[in-house]
């Protein structure tokens, strides 16, 4: 079966093809990618994983054409985040 693995690191993404056994995890298409050699901040039991935007354990089972995607922790706080830009708008109107 063909699924791909995607990562987005900060210096860009990387989407990488793979074909793969029936009944592959996972964590056998992130292995099986090389991913980890190529972003060594990368390590398996880490991160946070999904298949299409949903969020899904190592040992979930995929499934043709697939897209298994890597996240990285957020850099802020989405509330915070928020806040910060609502103060500034009120500021600039005052």
């Amino acid at each position: 079966m063909q699924v791909q693995v995607c990562y987005c690191a900060q210096s860009g993404y990387r989407l990488l093809d793979l074909e793969l056994p029936a009944g592959a995890t996972l964590a056998e298409a992130v292995q099986a990618s090389g991913i980890l050699a190529l972003y060594p901040e990368l390590t398996i039991g880490t991160w946070t994983y999904g298949v299409f935007g949903k969020l899904k354990p190592l040992d979930a089972l995929l499934h043709h054409l697939d897209r298994v995607e890597i996240y990285r922790p957020l850099s802020a706080d989405p509330m915070e985040a928020r806040r910060r830009r609502a103060a500034k708008q009120l500021a600039a109107r005052t």
